[in-house]
């Protein structure tokens, strides 16, 4: 299992806690976000994909209001059979989690992310990626957001009609989509899935 904690980076602002519920709505963990204590969230997901999605997610500079986060992503084993609330949640994948959001509160730039398991180098390897997809991520504009909203990766053909719902050039969505590295994010994101996944198979 993939456990994500999340907490908030700039507290400056205030609780920004619902604001960050809402935005990882879309989501379909196997057990969901919630509050845990003060301003931290917790999930837990089945697939490696679904928890990059979900760190992935916080890492979106114009969600919450500009307010940045901490993501620790644990691998490992959690009771079973999984309840349905996060505060019935016992397990090592548990343990992985809160030691990694601890990891990502000392990383200084605005991709706060890291990861923990039983694989201390695969997971050293898997948080890399993570980071440079993170900073990818955060380092978007809300112009480009608007365009690559409107996208599915891997379909082709998309841009014509992005243009028309916008109301912009063909052309300048192209220009959005290179500047955003869309297609590079999206083709690095199953390296990171792998590593996170094979540290499930370590004994």
């Amino acid at each position: 299992m993939y456990t994500v904690t999340i907490n908030q980076r700039d507290r400056e602002s205030g609780d920004r806690v619902p604001e960050l519920l809402r935005a990882l709505g879309r989501l379909r963990p196997e057990v969901p976000f919630t509050r845990s204590v003060g301003d931290e969230v917790q999930g837990v997901f089945s697939s490696p994909a679904g928890a990059i999605d979900a760190g992935l997610a916080a890492m979106r500079a114009d969600a919450c209001g500009g307010v940045r986060w901490n993501v620790g992503i644990g691998v490992g084993p959690l009771g079973e059979p999984l309840p349905e609330t996060m505060h019935d949640v016992t397990g090592l994948g548990l343990v992985y989690s809160r030691r990694a959001v601890e990891l990502a509160q000392h990383i200084k730039d605005e991709a706060a992310i890291a990861v923990d398991g039983p694989d201390r180098a695969l997971a050293a390897e898997a948080g890399a990626i993570l980071r440079l997809l993170a900073l990818t991520v955060a380092r978007r504009t809300t112009a480009e957001w608007r365009v690559l909203e409107l996208l599915t990766p891997g379909v082709r053909g998309q841009q014509k009609a992005v243009a028309e719902a916008l109301g912009i050039t063909a052309q300048a969505v192209s220009k959005a989509i290179a500047r955003a590295l869309w297609t590079e994010e999206h083709d690095a994101r199953p390296a990171a899935a792998r590593l996170l996944r094979l540290m499930l198979e370590v004994r």
